[in-house]
């Protein structure tokens, strides 16, 4: 009976165990934002270039799926609920803290995915073919780190002003508030498609 008990007694510790490290790794996932990003500084050529070991020192693990591997995150996450509700603010790379969005391009397109018409005034993104999984899409990158931020879709009938709308990884962002960089606008547009009500 002792030494059932003792069993007992030493499985509820490691299952104790690997739940507080569960939780432990899910809060390093959450999207980071409210800090000022750390602009790392680019080499002659104009590029952060890091090792992959360098990369997973700086990056969550999902970060680095993400933006490293070319992941993309679930749909409809805690991520992007988080971006649904952000306010004015800038958007930069997580991984080189170079300006990539800011809240005036962005919209709620309903897809699941933080959205944007456009890149912002600071001409960071840079646009590739992707021929992955069957498809032919086009992908977007950070022109200082070549993170892997998502993909741009053209003529969905959005009523933006480019029609445009850039599906974004959040785990690729980090959000600042406009209150922490002075400057930064907010009127967001609908993302109503033409003919149809916005989907939430």
């Amino acid at each position: 009976m002792m030494k059932m008990s003792s069993f007992f007694a030493a499985a509820l510790a490691l299952l104790s165990i690997g739940m507080s490290v569960l939780i432990a790794d899910d809060t390093k996932t959450a999207p980071a934002e409210n800090k000022r990003p750390v602009v790392e500084q680019p080499n002659k050529d104009g590029k952060v270039v890091k090792t992959d070991d360098e990369w997973r020192k700086k990056l969550t693990a999902e970060q680095y799926r993400v933006t490293r591997e070319g992941g993309t995150e679930r749909a409809f996450g805690k991520a992007y609920k988080e971006f649904h509700h952000h306010g004015e603010g800038t958007y930069f790379c997580v991984g080189c803290g170079s300006e990539l969005f800011t809240s005036t391009e962005k919209f709620d397109s309903g897809c699941g995915w933080p959205s944007f018409y456009d890149p912002s005034k600071a001409n960071k993104v840079t646009e590739h073919v992707d021929t992955s999984g069957g498809m032919v899409r086009t992908e977007v990158v950070c022109s200082v780190c070549d993170a892997h931020l998502g993909h741009v879709f053209s003529g969905e009938g959005f009523e933006t002003p480019t029609d445009k709308r850039y599906c974004i990884n959040a785990a690729a962002l980090l959000y600042v508030p406009a209150s922490k960089k002075p400057g930064a606008t907010g009127n967001k547009p609908k993302g109503d498609r033409k003919g149809e009500e916005g989907k939430e």
